[in-house]
């Protein structure tokens, strides 16, 4: 698939007319050649891939802008559509295939083809349909981005996070999966909207599976820098636990809400990427919530990818931090390692 054609050949014959629009300027120096140009590659142009490359591009992430889909029709007219628009966004160069060759050299690799989640289906049901698709798409994307970084949005994002890894070969710090990123961003909301504060204010982390054993890390939520359950013990304001597992569970639900509204998610995850996305290019070295290989964090024995707080940046993770965790949530984050270790025993690789 050819991109569109560019306006430096409206000449006759198609003959460049870039230096006969434009006066050189005498003895120019070249550019710098520390001045870096940024590549990302989105794999798979459904409604979550979709939504992820226009949120990179209203927000000016990258310099070049990659479509790969095996639909060549769906393809093309989403690159068009994003072409035209040209005028209301910062220069992007956007190309789009069906061939992964026209990944190489990127940066950043996002993974999103997948098959579509069922209402009411667990993110775990999707392995198998998955697995043998992340087998053919992962090897292509590796041979020609050798250096690139891999970031799984497919579901269950941590168990396909992991073959990712298996397959590509690539060290641990270069695969990453978007794990709880979005689902403490809904946490947050909820405990925002509880507390009518603003949830850039509040401080919550949902850990472990992208999924039904994902776990709420209450002993650290704060808000404004104050830890929220120590304040009301030390104010001996009285809270009902039954009421925080309620927030919790909303948050499980909510995707399956969504599914059931609207047929799919799109919007939340695409800026939920956009930010992970951000954070690795522009080496933020900001803290997520995102899947990482978990072996020997928190008692959790086993290569087992899962969400806990991690500093992004150019490298990928750059590390995982040592937030603090009581009896009950160290229990719980070990059970969601088992309950993810025990799919996984049945991949065979």
């Amino acid at each position: 698939m050819h991109k569109s054609a560019s306006g430096s050949t409206l000449g006759p014959g198609g003959l460049d007319l870039t230096q006969a629009f434009f006066k050189p300027i005498t003895n120019a120096a070249p550019p710098s050649p520390t001045k870096r140009h940024n590549k990302i590659s989105v794999i798979g142009a459904g409604n979550v891939g979709m939504a992820i490359a226009q949120t990179i591009l209203t927000q000016d992430l990258t310099d070049e802008l990659v479509l790969v889909d095996t639909n060549a029709d769906k393809l093309r007219g989403e690159m068009l559509d994003l072409q035209h628009a040209a005028a209301f966004l910062p220069r992007t160069k956007i190309h789009a295939s069906v061939d992964s060759a026209v990944t190489a050299g990127s940066d950043l690799c996002i993974v999103t083809a997948g098959a579509r989640q069922i209402a009411g289906e667990s993110r775990l049901n999707l392995l198998q349909r998955n697995l043998s698709l992340f087998r053919a798409i992962i090897p292509s994307l590796v041979r020609y981005s050798p250096d690139t970084t891999l970031l799984i949005v497919s579901n269950p994002v941590d168990i396909l996070t992991y073959v990712a890894w298996k397959v590509s070969g690539f060290p641990s710090n270069r695969v990453i999966g978007s794990g709880t990123n979005l689902d403490s961003s809904r946490f947050r909301f909820l405990i925002a909207d509880h507390l009518d504060v603003n949830a850039q204010d509040v401080q919550a982390y949902i850990v472990g599976e992208h999924g039904d054993s994902s776990v709420a890390l209450w002993s650290s939520i704060s808000i404004g820098g104050v830890p929220v359950l120590s304040f009301l013990e030390n104010q001996q304001i009285a809270y009902e636990k039954e009421t925080l597992e309620n927030i919790h569970k909303t948050v499980i639900e909510s995707a399956y809400e969504v599914i059931r509204l609207k047929g799919y998610t799109s919007w939340a995850i695409g800026y939920s990427v956009a930010s992970l996305a951000r954070s690795i290019l522009r080496d933020q070295r900001k803290i997520h919530p995102v899947s990482v290989l978990a072996k020997g964090f928190y008692g959790i024995d086993g290569e087992v990818f899962l969400s806990l707080p991690a500093q992004l940046g150019r490298g990928g993770i750059l590390g995982v931090t040592n937030v603090h965790l009581n009896k009950e949530e160290t229990q719980r984050l070990r059970d969601s390692a088992k309950t993810i270790l025990e799919v996984q025993t049945q991949l065979g690789i």
